[in-house]
Formats: C-alpha cells, structure tokens, sequence
C-alpha cells in the first residue's frame, strides 16, 4: 500500500512538473519582463509629477528595448528640453540640449518624414540657439530650427505643436505679426496642449501683454500643475508688474515651485534665487539674503550659483559678503574660500569652485565684482583694484565691438569702476600692497555707502 501511494505521488509530481506548476530547485523564479509601453507609462506619469530627470530615465529604458521607435525618441528629445530650464550653468544646458538633438536626429534618420520629429527637432534647435549658449552659432540654429518647422508643417499641415514652435521661433526672430498668425493657428485644434499654451503665453509676454501672459501660463499649468519653470515664470511676471499685491502673488508661485521640488526630492537653487530677487525688490534685504544663502546650502559645487547669490548680496548692499562669494564665481575657490562664501565655519568641507567662463550670461558677475573690488578699496592698505583690474582687462578683451549696445552698457559700467581705481583701460594695475589672507577676514557685514552698478541682466 505504502508502494502504490508513492507511485501515485510521483506520477503527480512529475505531471505538475511537465506542466510547468512545480518550478526545478536551485532555479531562480522567472520575473515578468519590462515592456515598452510600461515604461512609457512610467515616463508620462514623472514628467507630470515634475521629475524630469526620472522621465528621461524612464524614456531612456524604452528606447533600450525598441531602438526603432520613432515616436519614443520624439518624445524623450521634448523632455530634454523642458528640462534644461531648471539646469543652472550654460554648459549643463549645453550638454542637455546636445543630448536632446542627439535624440532626434536619430529619429529623424529613422523617418525623415516625420513631422513631428522635425517638429522638436525645430523646439530642440531654437532653445539651442539662445545666444548666450550659442554664440556665434545663434542664427544658423535659428535658421536651421525655422526650416524644420516649415517643413513639418508643409508635411502635416494640421500639426498644432509643429505651429506652436515656429511661432517661438519667429518671436525668437521678431517676427511679431507672423508668430501670432501661427500660434493662433496651433490654438485651433491644440490649444489643450500644454506646448501651445505656454508658447501663446512666451508670445504676450514679448509683447508686453504681461496678464495675458500670466493667464496662458497658468492655462499651461492647468495641463501640467507640476513643472516648476513655468511657476517660476508666472512668479516673475506677477514681480514685473510690481506692487506690494503682485510681489505676495509672485512669492507664492515661487513657493510652489519650492515646495513641488521639495516633494520629489529635487535640490533645486533656482526658487530661492526667485525668492530672494523678490525680497529685494520688497526691500527686505535680510529675508533675501537667507534665501540666497539656502540656494546656495542646496548647490555649493556650482559657481552659477555663487555668482547669483553675490549678485543678490551686493542688491542688499553686502558688499563685503559679495566679494567674497562672487570671487568664487569669477575666479573661482579653493576649499577654505569657498567655506568662508558659505559662512561654514569651523570649514569641515572639502568643497571648491571653478572659473565660470566669461560670456553674455556671466559678464554681470564679473563686472559687478570688480566694481566690488573697486568700491572696497583702501589705497596702500589692500590689492582690491590690483584684481578688479585683472577682471576689467578681461572683460575688455572679449568685449571690444563698440558698435554693439550691450558692449557699450558693459564697458561703462567697467570704465566707471576703472576710474575709481586709477586704471588705464586694458592695463593691470599693480600694486606692492601683497595678496590678502581671505581667511582672517571679517565677518562680512554691509557697507553703508551703496556702490551704484547697474544690473541689466534679467533673473528669475
């Protein structure tokens, strides 16, 4: 008996082993395979939240999977973009951008028919083409990014995002009446589109229809409630117009900005530089400078920031905190500088700068620090003008085309801090006074003299 029931458990065994119910020993379980569209899915459900970079990873693992698949790429390369705007340095947006045009020209070579791949391509090119990341290249990527667009359009003529960029591109081109005709175009049938609706709002907005701005940019976020950029442009809008009311309005969005990065463990500077912008303007110059100084907690790697928390602390007439961070920024820190900018003290990090390079985006930290230099100067008791004229000569070297209006709004600020010094233009200035300790200064403290330098570059 005991032999028959051992047979029938065999035979019961081995039938659910052929079967499949009962799995070998020793042998790992098998675990459901990723699909395409899984991660798709996961990537749409990141770029709502807000997180980006996840997004990007997600729509990275898909590609993987089907390296084929146009509409994949298309849509990954408009992440990309959308994500540069909360990169911080014009190289990390460089880089983001290459990557994104990496992308769909990929896409493009495997359907050069696609509208809406040229589509993007047109978005990728023209946020390239920002002159302070292309320099000399700005109108050819303007150009190259219009002719993408005509011919998504002249492809898929009832294709609402290939309008919406060309409109950005015309504004880009000051185009104006054109850029309405085609965003009025995309609003036909895509004004549900988020794309449209912020590029209908970046329309008002050059065009000085500043509440109708605001109105299409929330529209936009109505679309999508969590991308940060488009809270810190409202913010910036409600600022613009001024007034206790609008400055509250403007702390909120950027608040919200803040707070939807805190969430999804973002470390962003980019809100607490809008705060601290804000509370300047409201003349509340402490506040300001706790919300530069937590930028700056956040990103203490990335010169950027140093250069705009000096520029914050010179608005409220810190100027010797300034200096010492916008030193940072300019000429860059070794590990002890830096933690006398970060005000870390006793300094246990191990944490330096490099020079931010000289170009249209990071001029104003370079001229507003050697006009700090040249403010604080005490003759025969420090070598101050020695180094602002070191970063006036370099500013001199780059800028030099007179015929240009921003050359000529830099160089009279740069000739007036000159003249405090004594310096000839284009010569360094010398001194026997030797190189100051940064270590044994002070604690910084604000100069009751305001130094007058004018500030032209916009900040969010």
């Amino acid at each position: 008996m005991f032999i028959l029931l051992c047979i029938v458990i065999v035979i019961a065994v081995m039938r659910d082993y052929t079967s499949g119910k009962i799995w070998p020993p020793f042998v790992p379980t098998p675990t459901p395979t990723r699909t395409v569209n899984s991660f798709l899915v996961e990537g749409d459900t990141h770029f709502q939240a807000g997180n980006l970079d996840a997004a990007i990873d997600s729509y990275n693992k898909a590609i993987l999977l089907e390296p084929e698949n146009v509409d994949v790429r298309v849509n990954l390369a408009r992440i990309q973009v959308y994500s540069s705007a909360s990169l911080t340095t014009d190289q990390e947006r460089r880089d983001r951008l290459a990557d994104a045009l990496a992308v769909v020209d990929e896409a493009r070579e495997l359907a050069p028919q696609n509208a809406d791949a040229l589509a993007v391509r047109s978005f990728v090119l023209n946020w390239s083409a920002n002159p302070a990341l292309a320099g000399d290249r700005t109108k050819e990527l303007r150009n190259a990014a219009e002719a993408d667009a005509l011919a998504a359009i002249q492809l898929d003529s009832s294709n609402a995002l290939a309008k919406a960029y060309y409109a950005e591109v015309l504004i880009d081109q000051f185009k104006w009446g054109q850029a309405q005709d085609y965003i009025a175009q995309a609003r036909e049938n895509g004004e549900h589109l988020m794309d449209v609706r912020r590029v209908q709002a970046f329309v008002y907005e050059v065009l000085q229809e500043y509440n109708l701005a605001i109105e299409w940019y929330q529209k936009a976020i109505d679309v999508t409630p969590n991308l940060t950029f488009l809270y810190i442009r409202v913010g910036t809008l409600y600022r613009h117009n001024g007034g206790d009311v609008n400055f509250e309005i403007a702390l909120e969005y950027f608040a919200k900005a803040a707070n939807l990065n805190s969430q999804l463990g973002i470390e962003d500077p980019i809100p607490y530089m809008a705060i601290a912008n804000t509370y300047i303007r409201m003349g509340e110059a402490m506040i300001a400078s706790r919300n530069a100084y937590r930028a700056l907690s956040i990103n203490p790697y990335n010169p950027s920031t140093y250069g705009q928390v000096g520029v914050i602390y010179y608005k409220a007439r810190n100027y010797e905190g300034a200096e010492m961070v916008l030193k940072c920024a300019v000429t860059g820190c070794n590990a002890e500088e830096s933690c006398l900018a970060r005000e870390e003290d006793p300094c246990q990090s191990d944490i330096t700068t490099e020079k931010l390079p000289l170009s249209d985006s990071t001029v104003v930290y370079y001229y507003i620090y050697g006009s700090v230099l040249a403010g604080l100067h005490r003759s025969g008791q420090d070598d101050r003008c020695a180094l602002a004229s070191e970063v006036f000569k370099e500013i001199r070297e780059r800028y030099y085309d007179t015929s240009n209006e921003f050359t000529r709004t830099v160089l009279g600020i740069v000739s007036a801090s000159e003249n405090i010094c004594g310096i000839t233009p284009g010569q360094v200035f010398s001194t026997p006074v030797p190189t100051r300790d940064y270590i044994s200064t002070p604690t910084p403290q604000p100069t009751e003299t305001p130094l007058v330098i004018p500030t032209f570059t916009p900040t969010p």
